[in-house]
């Protein structure tokens, strides 16, 4: 397997992890940025409230801020985090393609999960079976049958977390859009692959009981994961014990050096929290990315 090393680790590359990138690159230490900037929530959008900068396209956007940060030094990689893991002296993240990343400093920066199935029942029975987070909500399924939704890494690696879990797994998914090495090991799983369907309907009583797929099919399930995208913020920083928002659990929470309660780890963007806008990621990302660099090289 291999493996890298770096002083920071960035996660996302969305305007505040690229103002993160820069400033930390060019404060003289290792950097690597991980993500795809397609699928930013920037991307497709326009940008006429920035201070400075008339109208332009998020692409144009994100792809001068690449431009940017590499020219700092920082160094990119375009693939999801399936699993990051803390240490007594930095960080372990593993990646969809099998690369192992060693980290002194990592910063958040992935922006917030605003992908939802949109069908009758889900919003229903959220916490009633229905979950957007198999790194939280595994435990609790033990013995019983589950659906995983999603065709992405968050949605290939849950599956395969939720083996050793419940009872039975399956992966409803269009078509599959990860690394080979993922795709392989859920084929050569007992995961349930149901390609290229969806789900219509999530429905029960008190609970879950069962989803409906769009040819008419039924799967009966105590437990529905939503995972369409690639592994978020939420499901990382709660593997590795980072306190979120006691009301929606969905914000990292920092202090002004935007560093959250675990030491290393630093957050900024929309995961932080509203206004929903660049100028405060980019804010949050510069001090990120200053303050990740200076706690790296404490260790030099």
């Amino acid at each position: 397997m291999r493996s890298e090393s770096y002083d920071v680790v960035v996660l996302g590359t969305g305007p505040a992890g690229l103002q993160a990138a820069i400033h930390a690159a060019r404060a003289k230490v290792s950097v690597l940025v991980m993500g795809r900037d397609v699928k930013s929530s920037l991307y497709r959008a326009h940008l006429e409230n920035y201070c400075c900068l008339e109208k332009v396209t998020g692409q144009e956007f994100l792809q001068q801020g690449i431009r940017q940060a590499s020219d700092a030094g920082a160094r990119f990689l375009h693939e999801d985090v399936i699993r990051s893991i803390g240490e007594d002296d930095g960080f372990t993240i593993e990646t969809e393609s099998g690369r192992t990343i060693r980290t002194r400093s990592l910063i958040m920066a992935m922006g917030i999960s605003r992908n939802r199935l949109g069908v009758p029942g889900e919003k229903e029975f959220l916490g009633k079976g229905v979950s957007y987070c198999v790194d939280c909500d595994a435990g609790f399924y033990k013995g019983v049958p589950v659906a995983i939704v999603g065709n992405a890494s968050a949605a290939v690696s849950g599956a395969l977390t939720l083996v050793f879990y419940a009872s039975e797994v399956h992966l409803i998914c269009g078509n599959l859009e990860v690394a080979k090495k993922l795709e392989n090991q859920v084929r050569a799983s007992d995961i349930k692959l149901h390609e290229n369907r969806a789900v219509k309907e999530i429905y029960g009583n008190a609970a879950v009981e069962a989803v409906r797929l769009d040819d008419g099919s039924r799967i009966g399930v105590a437990g529905v994961f939503i995972e369409t995208g690639a592994k978020g913020a939420v499901e990382l920083a709660a593997a590795l014990g980072v306190e979120l928002d006691s009301e929606q659990y969905k914000y990292i929470l920092t202090d002004d050096d935007q560093h959250t309660n675990i030491p290393g780890i630093f957050a900024a963007g929309d995961i932080t929290g509203p206004p929903w806008q660049v100028a405060k990621a980019v804010g949050e990302g510069c001090v990120a990315g200053l303050a990740a660099a200076k706690h790296a090289k404490k260790y030099r």
